[in-house]
């Protein structure tokens, strides 16, 4: 008797000793921490016009671009690691009054990754290694001749590696100094590299003007880089990211410094909806171009590409303003 009531007392008893117990709380759990930072921006733009009659000209046209820009950070004890990279491509056909197809030329072509490797040794200040590899994809051409290439994919390439400091008082701001950088030019066309162009060596030709020794399609650099980049939301919907990269020679004119700058203004009217503007500086001392009056040397090269249309990014944190 003694013992089944034991049973019973223990049976009522356990559950609600255990139902007075205190579970953890879900807000006890520490979140988990994320090591990568992914961002991905996808879009395209596009025009069309048409003309019925028109006293004063014109061409129809239809016009479209398509672009996407990724980053992937990784960040965890002194370590980080950061990824980005910029496609574009766009072009433009015209068109008959009956609606037949003509011409059509590239209006933005563009293949831009880089990648940047840093252990922190001081707060704020990482040693870091970086890379970075720019071409295009499709064939240029020198309009209104298309018969006439004047680029290629990886015709130019090129490949930039360099050992530095890099200075990020910001997490939006990097400020990358190296003594030790290399940039490597790649030419992959016989008769682009028999030109010359682009920086490589051109063709050796005898007095007949038949091609001896073939012009190189690698040229290498070693030098001093500093980049600079920026990124915020500057005001509500209104975001900018920039970048600068100087690079000079130490073996052959130092004093000519190479720039390449990009700007990108994006101005997002809602989920699906925004406008952008893309400015493109290029200054290369071994680039030679021929200007209007027939001119062939060391050009400032500027590009700008206005758009309107869709556009969608996703990342997996919450953006500081």
């Amino acid at each position: 008797m003694k013992n089944r009531l034991l049973f019973i007392f223990v049976t009522i008893l356990f559950p609600l000793l255990s139902f007075g117990q205190e579970t953890p709380a879900k807000d006890s759990v520490p979140p988990k921490i994320k090591y990568w930072k992914l961002k991905a921006l996808i879009g395209a733009n596009g025009t069309q016009t048409s003309f019925v009659n028109w006293s004063a000209g014109g061409r129809n046209n239809v016009s479209i671009l398509g672009f996407f820009s990724a980053s992937a950070d990784y960040a965890k004890d002194s370590w980080s690691w950061k990824n980005n990279v910029d496609l574009a491509l766009g072009g433009l056909r015209y068109m008959d009054s009956l609606g037949r197809r003509q011409g059509l030329q590239k209006t933005d072509d563009k293949i831009d990754f880089a990648t940047n490797v840093g252990y922190k040794i001081k707060d704020k200040w990482f040693l870091s290694a970086v890379g970075g590899f720019k071409s295009q994809f499709l064939n240029g051409f020198n309009l209104p001749n298309d018969s006439t290439k004047v680029s290629g994919f990886m015709a130019p390439g090129y490949v930039n590696v360099a050992l530095g400091i890099d200075y990020t008082p910001q997490s939006n701001l990097s400020i990358f100094l190296s003594p030790i950088a290399i940039k490597m030019t790649i030419v992959n066309d016989k008769i682009l590299a028999d030109q010359g162009a682009f920086g490589v060596d051109p063709a050796v030709l005898n007095v007949n003007g038949q091609i001896i020794t073939a012009g190189k399609r690698f040229r290498g650099e070693f030098g001093a880089y500093l980049r600079v980049q920026y990124q915020k939301e500057l005001f509500k919907n209104v975001n900018f990211k920039g970048r600068l990269e100087l690079f000079s020679n130490y073996v052959e004119n130092p004093q000519n410094i190479d720039v390449n700058a990009d700007v990108l203004w994006t101005f997002k009217v809602n989920s699906w909806l925004s406008a952008s503007l893309n400015w493109t500086l290029i200054y290369d001392d071994d680039i030679n171009i021929r200007d209007v009056k027939g001119n062939f040397g060391p050009r400032t090269q500027f590009k700008s590409v206005l758009g309107l249309g869709l556009s969608y990014t996703v990342r997996n944190f919450v953006e500081k303003k």
